[in-house]
């Protein structure tokens, strides 16, 4: 009996054992043949809850059994651990199933891969800082509080003390609205209190401008943590501010060619605006295009979607300092597109049909061989050349078709589900004007360039002109926020990546595309084209995109959270014009026409750099990029077009070198050129309006 009783016991005791064993069942779903749209839900059977559910996908909160959005044939793993510390892991992978999910899965390994040298932090990587985001204090909102609402909240009654300790989630005041009613504010941490406003005073006001654009002046109080915290991603990943290594090399070459080239940025700016005005174009000389159509041609390369879309992501996560140093590296961008479009003229060459073939190439190829340095001016030139190919099929035409689709779809709904169509048509515009050649290119650009930059610009200043006395107000928020930003904002280390990046991305300042654009300008003074150069980054980043910036901290519409870059940008205008977002619909549309038709020119220069020169090898780049617009309307290629588009900044590597090793030459032709200026032996057009407008 005994025996038995034992017996039995053991079973029990086994049975209770195996059922606190920790097990998990999946559903994967992969819900259409859209990419990035998997999920998976799991149960969880067995061991102590409540569970943690650690998911890789970094937007997936620890309390989730269920993730979304994810990339259809990428590997994704899941740890769950109940409260006892019981941990299972596994890994999961949604199947692709549509052809645009095979390819968008295989590419993200290759953005990742790609993104790790881009985005490598070296200072990290010595242990120079650590570049986990730590917060010292948690900011206490009004409850309820969106940017734009119409509302006065008074701080009715604190019902904690300055100075003492709280809990979190213990009720620390009572706030008042003036259109009625009250709100109960609690702690979301626990540490010491602090008032931002006192008993009876104004937390925020609508009618007020200065409540309007100061960042977080709807914050009544700050709670100051015993320790600093490490800022989490919902998944329970550290929050990280990095410094890029492709920002650290741009804007090193940028600080470097700007002392080396003894300030040409600033000095010689109102001589580059007479070059573009016409006042020194010799008809007589080599080239294929005015140097306002090269101008024209190689801004049009570069203000784009980068200019609506990624400032407002910058102004976003970096506030309104970001501004501040979007036009600092703008300013320091204009030496290295002087730097860089003068050797592009040097070293062009021009054969007896008048097709001229410059561009980093060239002076990669032939500049490194004049100082003994074949081999490795060969391995530049043919790097620079393929990495230029792919991203003219990538970030210059296909996420350009693509991205203006999507626009236009947003505003017109008749649009929805015709991607197809539109990239025929687009396709259809686009080679109505490549096939021309570069001056087809040029005489569209330097009409189409002027429109739609002077209709985004004067939208601009409408909205800030009837914001205009938000002016004092948004100054203090740029100033501040560039030298003072809270943690979340990552510091000022973080503020001033942003806005580097930003501005690098937009500029191409060192990325060297815009020197094949101005090696076809008629001159005899390769300086001369590195002088009117140096107004695209002017014109691109310190003018579209502080503008930009400045629309969107005039409106508060940079303490959004939440919505996409493009939409930010159009909503900040509509607060003023109700139907200007159909307008920047349409001017998105001119910005990618006019980068897609640039970018063709530019990837067709490599293209016969790597193929052949001959006209036959032109017309099938041609064909093949008219195909690409197509297909980058019609599909959404995801990480394919990511990659590509990070392939441009990819290019600054081989040109950068360069840059560096011939900067020399471009200091003494910059003397030479300089000496016959102030000596008044360059042509002079005596009629510089009537020349450019032939």
């Amino acid at each position: 009996m005994r025996k038995e009783f034992l017996s039995v016991l053991c079973v029990l005791g086994s049975l209770f054992l195996t059922a606190q064993d920790l097990s998990i069942k999946e559903t994967l779903i992969n819900p259409s043949s859209q990419i990035n749209d998997g999920q998976i839900e799991v149960e969880v059977f067995g061991g102590h809850p409540p569970y943690i559910y650690k998911w890789s996908n970094q937007s997936t909160s620890l309390k989730s059994n269920k993730t979304t959005g994810l990339t259809e044939g990428v590997e994704y793993t899941l740890s769950v651990t109940d409260s006892h510390g019981q941990t299972v892991t596994k890994t999961y992978e949604i199947k692709s199933e549509s052809i645009t999910e095979i390819f968008n899965g295989f590419m993200t390994p290759a953005v990742s891969a790609l993104g790790s040298v881009l985005f490598w932090d070296p200072f990290a990587a010595l242990g120079i800082y650590d570049p986990i985001t730590y917060a010292d204090v948690k900011l206490i909102p009004i409850p309820g509080w969106t940017a734009g609402i119409d509302e006065k909240f008074i701080l009715d009654k604190w019902l904690v003390a300055e100075g003492d300790h709280v809990e979190k989630g213990q009720e620390i005041a009572v706030v008042s609205k003036a259109s009625g009613g009250t709100i109960s504010v609690t702690a979301l941490a626990a540490g010491t209190l602090k008032y931002r406003v006192e008993q009876g005073g104004v937390i925020y006001n609508s009618e007020n401008t200065k409540h309007v654009v100061e960042e977080g002046a709807h914050n009544l109080a700050e709670i100051q943590y015993d320790e600093p915290v490490a800022l989490l991603h919902p998944n329970g990943d550290f929050q990280t501010t990095s410094i890029p290594f492709i920002v650290i090399w741009l804007i090193c070459g940028a600080l470097f060619f700007t002392i080396r080239m003894g300030f040409i940025n600033i000095r010689g700016f109102k001589h580059a605006l007479d070059l573009a005005r016409g006042k020194y174009d010799d008809p007589t000389a080599p080239g294929q295009v005015t140097h306002f159509q090269a101008l024209a041609t190689a801004v049009s390369g570069t203000v784009g979607l980068g200019n609506i879309a990624g400032v407002a992501v910058a102004v976003s996560i970096g506030g309104a300092g970001s501004t501040l140093w979007i036009i600092i590296a703008g300013l320091l961008g204009m030496s290295s597109k002087f730097v860089e479009c003068t050797l592009g003229v040097k070293y062009r060459n021009i054969l007896p049909d008048g097709r001229v073939f410059g561009g980093p190439m060239n002076y990669l190829r032939y500049g490194l061989e004049k100082k003994n340095l074949t081999g490795l001016g060969k391995v530049l030139a043919v790097l620079f050349a393929i990495l230029t190919v792919g991203a003219s099929f990538g970030g210059g035409n296909m996420f350009q078709a693509n991205q203006a689709f999507e626009t236009l779809e947003g505003q017109m709904a008749f649009m929805q589900g015709h991607g197809f169509w539109f990239g025929v048509i687009t396709a259809i515009l686009v080679g109505a004007v490549i096939i021309g050649g570069i001056s087809s290119i040029a005489k569209v650009t330097e009409k189409v360039v002027p429109f739609m930059a002077g209709l985004y610009v004067l939208g601009a200043i409408l909205v800030i002109g009837v914001n205009i006395e938000n002016l004092g107000a948004a100054i203090s928020a740029i100033i501040d926020g560039a030298f003072s930003p809270s943690a979340l904002k990552g510091g000022v280390i973080g503020v001033l990546i942003v806005g580097f990046q930003r501005a690098a991305f937009s500029n191409e300042a060192g990325v060297g595309s815009a020197a094949i654009a101005h090696s076809a300008a008629k001159t005899n003074h390769p300086p001369s084209e590195g002088f009117v150069s140096l107004l695209e980054p002017f014109i691109d980043t310190v003018v579209v995109c502080t503008l930009t910036a400045l629309v969107l901290i005039f409106t508060g519409m940079h303490e959004v959270e939440g919505i996409g870059g493009a939409q930010l940008t159009s909503d900040a205008f509509g607060t003023v014009i109700s139907w200007f977002p159909y307008v920047l619909a349409m001017a998105v549309f001119l910005f990618a026409f006019s980068t897609m038709i640039s970018w063709s020119y530019y990837g067709m220069r490599a293209w016969t750099f790597l193929f052949g020169k001959s006209k036959r090898t032109e017309i099938v780049y041609k064909l093949l990029f008219m195909f690409m617009v197509v297909v980058g309307a019609s599909v959404s290629l995801g990480a394919v077009l990511t990659f590509s588009d990070m392939m441009i900044l990819s290019m600054s590597f081989p040109n950068i070198i360069g840059l560096y090793i011939m900067s020399k030459e471009v200091k003494i032709d910059l003397k030479e050129y300089t000496r016959k200026l102030k000596s008044g032996e360059l042509f002079r057009n005596p009629d510089p309006v009537k020349v450019k407008s032939k």
